[in-house]
């Protein structure tokens, strides 16, 4: 067995330090979280920096988003393998790496092409092959593969875009964060019975969501 690489420790120490210390104790993610080598996803100039408590810069004007939210968001859809999911917002992929680790098959949508294809390097370099992708405006969501079971949106906009509430099956769970460009509220929206329930996770900061039901160009 090889010893363990910078990577490797670094990693463990995000589990511990960022995850676990602040109340993410569901293994599954965790093991998730364990096992997607997150500096893969990262510029070669970034990778020292890859398990940091903090988002980083990806290129285009996005992030990859702090260990810690990407877990948050996660653990929120309560997955137990069977799910599919519908990913708003690919960037660098290691959000969609982390779900398909622990759902069915994964739906992302980008609309900035140069992402998708560095993104999908990687998953095919991992052999990750129940992620699937497309180049579009991710606030109309993928009306040909709905309804999905879950819907994670890695982009802030001022409200859930409706095309995005249509495709999420019931029962379904959906998390989004809405609000202002420069902070928002972390928000799960819960679909049961052809109910909503509405519950604010958290105060965090995403770029912008942009498209037809976001944010304009």
């Amino acid at each position: 067995m090889s010893p363990p690489t910078t990577f490797d420790i670094n990693r463990e120490r995000m589990i511990e330090e960022q995850l676990v210390a602040r109340g993410i104790t569901d293994q599954r993610v965790l093991d998730a979280m364990r096992t997607v080598p997150r500096h893969l996803f990262v510029e070669d100039a970034m990778q020292a920096h890859a398990y940091g408590d903090f988002p980083l810069p990806i290129g285009s004007g996005q992030t990859i988003s702090q260990p810690y939210i990407v877990a948050l968001m996660t653990l929120a859809l309560h997955l137990t393998g069977s799910e599919r999911i519908l990913e708003i917002g690919t960037g660098s992929g290691y959000h969609a790496a982390i779900l398909s680790r622990l759902c069915q098959k994964v739906y992302t949508v980008e609309r900035i092409d140069g992402l998708v294809s560095r993104a999908r390097k990687v998953f095919d370099k991992l052999r990750y092959y129940n992620i699937v992708s497309r180049i579009d405006d991710g606030t109309v969501g993928w009306p040909s593969e709905a309804p999905f079971d879950g819907i994670v949106v890695t982009a802030g906009g001022p409200r859930i875009p409706e095309p995005l509430l249509d495709q999420l099956a019931d029962p379904g769970r959906l998390v989004m964060p809405v609000g202002g460009q420069l902070v928002q509220d972390l928000q799960l929206v819960e679909k049961r019975d052809g109910t909503l329930t509405l519950t604010t996770l958290e105060q965090v900061r995403f770029v912008d969501l942009i498209g037809a039901h976001g944010w304009p160009n």
